[in-house]
Formats: structure tokens, C-alpha cells, sequence
């Protein structure tokens, strides 16, 4: 969060841009808060956000580097780290650590600080970016951008240089041979006399239109040219090739198109005298038509059953695989690379990588040869709909040997997707799916006089079909200027799908999953929370004798009155989130008193029905007069007994249900609780406060709810609108609360609201 504290720091009126001209932020959520818990938090966002598009041309100056950790960091995803693209123009870069060179590895969000390979990437930059004059950070933007793509996106495997020099002159006892063959491999060993192998290009030309060389020697020296003018023997002047070099893991490679060196004559490469290193060159001459192949992606729904299969029989050195269709952040895929050699000599290993072309989050693996490798193939960006290029696979491959490309679908990586773009919003449909069963356990108390289990009415009442088609057809419909003319003159906030599919992050499907996520979320809280109550009741049944709860006809007194007032004030001069943890307490304490009396209450009764089983079978002695009256008398108290029970047990799990949803209110607002107990020692008060409000709705809410019951609530004329307001609630909760988790606490205290006036009216 530091580097949104660092852009935030412009938007203040007094702060002097020009201080700034250079910012780097490692793993910062830039676009959107991780879990917008807060209105506060989201307002900061956008505030920020909005700035920096809006004064881009005066924060020109300011070079902006971001970098993101890749797939293992599972707290901020990179999508978020990836600096807004309307801002900042050329002024602005971000990476995934995945693509960067000399780095190519994932992080997570702690070790992206500590990772030595970044660590090293970064101060090679900061050197770089040092003006020899002032010995300060450069002033130049250009250069500072020039620096960044070094270190960050393409290093060719030499040290920076601002302006490097167009041409050089070949000198030096060298040497020189020239190579004819479309393909060359040489290899270096203790090679004490300094070599120059000269590649005509006239030859060439016709044949070919692009040359591809590669070195394993990873030092910065320059090794490969281009000559510009050449005599039977040598090459007078020449421009140095080797910044269109690009450095991999294990070797440095350049590919050239031919048609872009119109002057050039040859290419010459440097071999210089060598002691005790060993490495090998490779040059050929290729059509970019032979080594670029199509694989069109196989179908989300094949889940990993059919598969692509491409086989590359050449002997070349480089392959392009181009990845058809491949575009969205839903799409997931696992390729198996197995390499076939024909004979067994030692060979250099395969590097391959995945080029996606609109962002840099490119991954590469090293392998062996031969081998079979698995690579991952998802996105953390969305290709942008004014982008036609496709994402590649590139192998760079052993000589004499083939391979074999599979592509399948992976259903678990897709999985993963769905949870790593949208697993913030899954309280909202856990929440929804409760709100749907309290609403069905509301109904069935007008249906049947009784409420009904949570697990049965969960898996009765929340169903998908109840609010993704009404959803759907509202973001459809929101495509059309003249609905969304009538949507704002209604002052209604844009549902949060729509802008995600905006934003390139949304899917049909992925609302259903999430549903069906939060119903199995939603049954097993429901399970725990039964087996919890359980075993705190028979906990207190062991240790303390039952007592029966006095029953209060008034649900507002003088002692509850006090209560509220006490928590109000607790919610007022320290932090609404502590008020709500306190009325949860209370309520979880005295629902688990309720457990405990219905039990002791079946206890009693089934011991009275033996006791009463035993008296009926020595009554013989009665009159029949008399005999009839007792039974009379007994059922009518058996009647009444259960008759209590049933409105106890009807009542325990309507208070199971609530105490369920509120517990997930509890939790989105225990972040506040946590930064009010970190921050006490500095202040009492948490200001500003975002649940100070809706804490004390709440607190008088629970606090009538907690002492009322089932029976009270069936002869109310609110019941049937209660019952049936749900509905609606859980539809708006997924339309405004995927993006804004801090209003599902209103939608939840409207509903909860409802159910107090049933108890007063």
C-alpha cells in the first residue's frame, strides 16, 4: 500500500510534482483495493485514480515503475498491480517479476521485497539511472524509460549505454572466415586465436527473411555486426547488432529481419580468444512462415478431455506457436512440451516461453533434453479489444531434435481463475444464499406455524435461477443507451457486473459458480455453527444446572434500554466494530442459553412421559370416572408441553439463522476492530469510523432480536412483506455489493430491521 501512498501524495494541493521524478512499487493493488471493505477506501481509489488521468500531462515528468509478483502471490493479484493504462501515457511501465530478466520467477507478496534477483535488477537500475554530472537521479524521462525497458523488459546482455555508438570499426588480429551454409554451429573451447565468421547476405536474401543467432557465452561484450562495408577480406566499418540481442536463462539470442538491413552486406560474430570457457554459436537463415505455427486453444467446456497437438519435425532453432483464441482471464490451459533427439550427446538445454504480447507477464522454463515439461498457460490480463495480436509460445529448441506440443484445458486452473479474479466477493453470495434461507425460513413460519432447519431451507430456497436471470438481463440491458438514460435519471449506482465486464473481468458463468460456491459455503457454516452449539450446550449442561429463561413479555426494558444506550456509546467514543463484536458476544451467549434450555426442557418432558406411561398402568384401582378425568388432564398438559417445546425449538433456529448472518458482518467489519486495537495507543476514538452508523442500528436491532421469539412474530401483519423482501434484497446485494462488500451490512440491516417492527406490530 506504500506505493498508493506515494502516488496519493500528488493529489494533495500543496505538493510540488516536481519533487518526484521517479517511483517504483513492488506488489501494490493499483487499480482497485483487494477487498473494497470500506467506503473510504474505494473513495481513495478513485480519487487517486481519476487524478492521475486526469493530470497525466502534467505528471509527464514522473517515471512510474510497478511490479507485480505473478502467480504466487496470492494476496494481491497482478491485474491490480498494473498501472491504470489511460495514465501516464510513455511515462509509465509495469511488469510481472516473471518477465523480468534475470529475475523469471514468481514471488509472493512478502519475498517480493527480499527476492535477490529483483533486488539486483533494481539496483542495477538505480546505477544507471545516475547522472554522472549531478550524481543525482537523471532528469531525462527518456533516459529514465531507457533504463527501466533495460532492466525490466529486454536486456540484450550488455551494459546500458545512453548512446551507443552507430558504428565501430573491426579490428584486432582476427581471423576471418566466412560461412556460406544457411545453418552453423561452432563451438568454443580454449580457443586461443580470435575468430570472425562472416555471413554474406546477398546469398541469403532471396531464400530467407529473417536470421536467427543465439550465444551461450553470457557475458556483456559485443559479439555480434553488421557490416556495412566489406573488402575480400574484411569488413572496414560495421553496427554493432548485439542491442537487438535479448538475454534468456541460459543463452543470449538475436533475430534479425532481413528486410530491415537493407545495407547491410554481411553479419559478422565475434569470436575472441578464449581460456578455460567453453560455450557454443548457432546462426541459421529461416522463412518466418516454416517456424510459425498455429494451435487453436481447445474449448473451456472440453474440460481437459480433447486436446491440440502440433508435432515440429524441422530441425530448427526457433519456433513460434502461436496460441489461437487464447485472449481471456478465464482461460487456463496445461502444455506439455516432450523433446525427441536422435542421438544421445550432451546438448544444451530447451528455454521456452510464453509471450503474451499485450502486457508483460511473459513466464519461461528451462528444460532438459531431451524431457517433457508442463507449463501453465493462463493470463493475468485481458487482451484489450483494439489488440489483434496473439499470445506465442516460443522454443527455443536443440538442434536434430523434434517436438511435441499438446495443449488441454485445465478445469482446476480455471477454477483457480475464478477464485484469484473474484474470491473478494464471495462473502456477498454467502451472505446472499443465508438471506434467501432466512426469508424461506420466514415463509414457511405463515405456511406450517414453525420455522424450518437452516440446512433444509437453504438447500430448498437458494437457488441461482432466483437472481442470476434477473441480473443477466440487467446488464444486457445496460448496453443500450436509452435503458442506461432511464437507469441514471433514477439516480441508480451502475451494477458492479457490468463495469467488471467493462473491465474485462467478468464471464457469464462465473456469477453461477459463485453462487454455487457460497450455497456450499453457506451449508457448511450452517453445520458448524449447529455441531458448535452442541457442544457448548452439553459443555453447560455438564457443568451448571439448567435454569429456565424468564420470560419477558416486553422486549424493550429498562435493563435492555441501558444495554443499547452503553454499546451506542461504545460505538460513538471508540469504534463501531467493537460495538458489534460486543452485541455478537451477547448474542451468541444467549442463543447458546436458549440451546441449553430446550434441551433440558425435552429432557423433562421425556421424563415426565415415562413417569406418566408408569402412573397410567396402576390406575386400574380408579374409578372410570376419575380415570377418564386424569387422562383428560394429561394430555391437555402433554399437549401444552409440546406445543412449548416446538415454539422453543422454532425459535432456537430462527436465532441460529440470524446469529449465522450476522456473524458474516461481523467479519467484514473486523478489519476496522483490527486497526482500532493497532492504533489505541495513539487515539480511543477511530475517526473516521466507517460502521459507526450502521454499528448502532445494529445494536438496537440484536438487542430486541435476541429476546424475542417465533411466536410473537407469526400473528404479525408485516410477516408476509418480511418473508418476501429477501428476494429482492439478496438480487441488489449481487448488483451493488460485489464491488462494495461494505454495503452488504445495509442490506442485511434493512432486512433484519423488518423483522423487529414484526415483533412490535
Amino acid at each position: 500500500m506504500g506505493g498508493l501512498v506515494a502516488r496519493a501524495l500528488l493529489t494533495l494541493k500543496n505538493f510540488k510534482p516536481e519533487l518526484i521524478n521517479l517511483l517504483i512499487t513492488q506488489a501494490t493493488p493499483h487499480v482497485a483495493p483487494v477487498m473494497p471493505l470500506d467506503r473510504y477506501l474505494t473513495d481513495f481509489y478513485t480519487a487517486v485514480n481519476n487524478h492521475w488521468i486526469l493530470k497525466a500531462q502534467d505528471l509527464r515528468n514522473l517515471t512510474t515503475l510497478s511490479v507485480a509478483g505473478g502467480f504466487r502471490d496470492y494476496q494481491v493479484r497482478s491485474g491490480l498491480a498494473f498501472l491504470p493504462r489511460l495514465s501516464q501515457h510513455d511515462s509509465a511501465l509495469s511488469v510481472v517479476s516473471s518477465a523480468v530478466p534475470r529475475v523469471w520467477a514468481s514471488t509472493d507478496h512478502l519475498s517480493i521485497v527480499w527476492c535477490k534477483e529483483l533486488i539486483l535488477a533494481t539496483i542495477r537500475a538505480f546505477f544507471d539511472l545516475i547522472d554522472e554530472n549531478t550524481r543525482q537521479i537523471t532528469e531525462d524521462p527518456k533516459k529514465r524509460m531507457s533504463v527501466l525497458n533495460h532492466h525490466f523488459v529486454r536486456h540484450p546482455a550488455k551494459i546500458f549505454e545512453e548512446n551507443p555508438e552507430a558504428f565501430t570499426g573491426l579490428t584486432g588480429a582476427f581471423i576471418w572466415i566466412t560461412v556460406k551454409a544457411s545453418k552453423w554451429t561452432y563451438s568454443v573451447y580454449n580457443d586461443s586465436d580470435g575468430k570472425y565468421f562472416t555471413f554474406p547476405l546477398a546469398s541469403h536474401r532471396k531464400s530467407y527473411s529473417h536470421v536467427y543467432c543465439e550465444n551461450s557465452m553470457l557475458d556483456t561484450s559485443s559479439w555480434i555486426y553488421g557490416c556495412m562495408n566489406s573488402n575480400a577480406s574484411m569488413c572496414l566499418e560495421a553496427t554493432d547488432l548485439s542491442w537487438r540481442a535479448e538475454l534468456l536463462p541460459t543463452t543470449k539470442v538475436v533475430i534479425l529481419k532481413l528486410q530491415d538491413y537493407p545495407s547491410l552486406s554481411h553479419i559478422v560474430i565475434q569470436v575472441p580468444p578464449t581460456v578455460g570457457n567453453k560455450y557454443t554459436l548457432d546462426c541459421e537463415f529461416f522463412k518466418e512462415d516454416s517456424r510459425r505455427v498455429q494451435l487453436p486453444v481447445t474449448h473451456l467446456f472440453s474440460f481437459g478431455f480433447s486436446s491440440s497437438k502440433i508435432t515440429l519435425n524441422s530441425t530448427g532453432l526457433l519456433y513460434n506457436v502461436q496460441l489461437q483464441h487464447f485472449n481471456q482471464i478465464y482461460q487456463a490451459f496445461k502444455i506439455y512440451i516432450e523433446s525427441h533427439c536422435q542421438s544421445l550427446k550432451e546438448r544444451k538445454p530447451s528455454v521456452y516461453r510464453l509471450h503474451i504480447p499485450w502486457s508483460h507477464e511473459d513466464s519461461v522454463v528451462v528444460a532438459k533434453v531431451p524431457s517433457s515439461t508442463e507449463i501453465s498457460a493462463k493470463l493475468h490480463i485481458a487482451q484489450p479489444q483494439n489488440d489483434s495480436r496473439v499470445p506465442e509460445l516460443n522454443i527455443y529448441s536443440s538442434s536434430d531434435c523434434q517436438y511435441e506440443v499438446i495443449l488441454k484445458t485445465s478445469l482446476l486452473q480455471i477454477l483457480g481463475q475464478v477464485i484469484r479474479f473474484h474470491a473478494g466477493v464471495l462473502p456477498v453470495y454467502v451472505v446472499s444464499n443465508i438471506l434467501l434461507t432466512y426469508g424461506g425460513q420466514l415463509s414457511t413460519l405463515i405456511s406450517a406455524g414453525q420455522c424450518s432447519d437452516f440446512s433444509l431451507e437453504l438447500v430448498r430456497t437458494a437457488k441461482p435461477y432466483k437472481v442470476e436471470p434477473l441480473l443477466s438481463i440487467v446488464v444486457f440491458l445496460q448496453g443500450f443507451n436509452w435503458f442506461r438514460e432511464i437507469w441514471e435519471s433514477l439516480s441508480l449506482p451502475e451494477v458492479d457486473a457490468a463495469v467488471l465486464s467493462s473491465q474485462d473481468a467478468w464471464f457469464p458463468l462465473v456469477s453461477l459458480i459463485l453462487f454455487l460456491l457460497g450455497t456450499g459455503i453457506a451449508y457448511w457454516n450452517g453445520v458448524f455453527f449447529s455441531t458448535s452449539l452442541r457442544l457448548f450446550s452439553s459443555l453447560w449442561l455438564t457443568l451448571f444446572r439448567p435454569t429456565v429463561l424468564r420470560k419477558d413479555n416486553k422486549l424493550i426494558t429498562p435493563r435492555r434500554f441501558c444495554v443499547v444506550l452503553s454499546l451506542a456509546l461504545v460505538s460513538w467514543t471508540t469504534c463501531g466494530a467493537l460495538a458489534v463484536f460486543l452485541i455478537y458476544l451477547q448474542y451468541l451467549f444467549k442463543v447458546i442459553k436458549i440451546h441449553v434450555n430446550v434441551r433440558a426442557e425435552e429432557n423433562m418432558f421425556n421424563a415426565d412421559s415415562d413417569c406418566s406411561k408408569e402412573t397410567s398402568q396402576n390406575s386400574s384401582i380408579y374409578t372410570v370416572k376419575n380415570q377418564s378425568s386424569m387422562d383428560s388432564t394429561s394430555k391437555a398438559t402433554q399437549s401444552l408441553c409440546n406445543s412449548t417445546i416446538a415454539e422453543g425449538i422454532s425459535s432456537l433456529k430462527m436465532h441460529v439463522t440470524i446469529l449465522n448472518l450476522f456473524t458474516w458482518i461481523v467479519l467484514l467489519n473486523l478489519p476496522s476492530l483490527i486497526y482500532w486495537l493497532k492504533n489505541l495507543r495513539y487515539s480511543v476514538r477511530l475517526d473516521p469510523d466507517p460502521c459507526r452508523s450502521t454499528a448502532i442500528i445494529l445494536v438496537c436491532i440484536l438487542e430486541i432480536l435476541m429476546n424475542s421469539s417465533t411466536s410473537e412474530v407469526k400473528s404479525s401483519k408485516l410477516l408476509k412483506i418480511a418473508a418476501k423482501v429477501p428476494l429482492p434484497l439478496s438480487v441488489a446485494m449481487l448488483a451493488f455489493g460485489r464491488m462494495h462488500l461494505y454495503k452488504v451490512p445495509h442490506f442485511v440491516t434493512f432486512s433484519l430491521l423488518l423483522h423487529v417492527l414484526c415483533c412490535i406490530v
